[in-house]
């Protein structure tokens, strides 16, 4: 799970933006399983649980419906900035740093 995405999808609406340049990816969350099959079994179903818990988040903060969230994170899905904007990870594309933020050089 991209983790950076979820914080990104999950700030304040009106204030998420992204650099120009920005590479985003959503992706379904991963992990590697060891042990006895029953061991096996108990970690799959924490992480289909966890994909589903995800799945709703993304959907709640991108108003997508589910079901294009669940087609979106089967595999690595990247975005530039205008991609994040069109699929609702975003608000703005940020093209300077606000002037409250920018630093005096001497």
């Amino acid at each position: 799970m991209e983790k950076g995405a979820l914080l990104l999808a999950g700030g304040a609406p009106g204030c998420r933006a992204a650099l120009p340049n920005s590479r985003i990816m959503v992706h379904q969350p991963s992990g590697g399983a060891q042990g006895m099959a029953s061991d096996i079994a108990i970690q799959a179903e924490e992480i289909l649980q966890l994909r589903h818990r995800l799945n709703r988040l993304f959907a709640k903060h991108t108003n997508k419906d589910l079901s294009v969230i669940e087609n979106a994170m089967d595999r690595d899905k990247f975005m530039d900035a205008e991609g994040a904007i069109a699929f609702g990870l975003i608000d703005a594309i940020l093209a300077r740093r606000p002037k409250e933020l920018e630093v005096k050089v001497p």
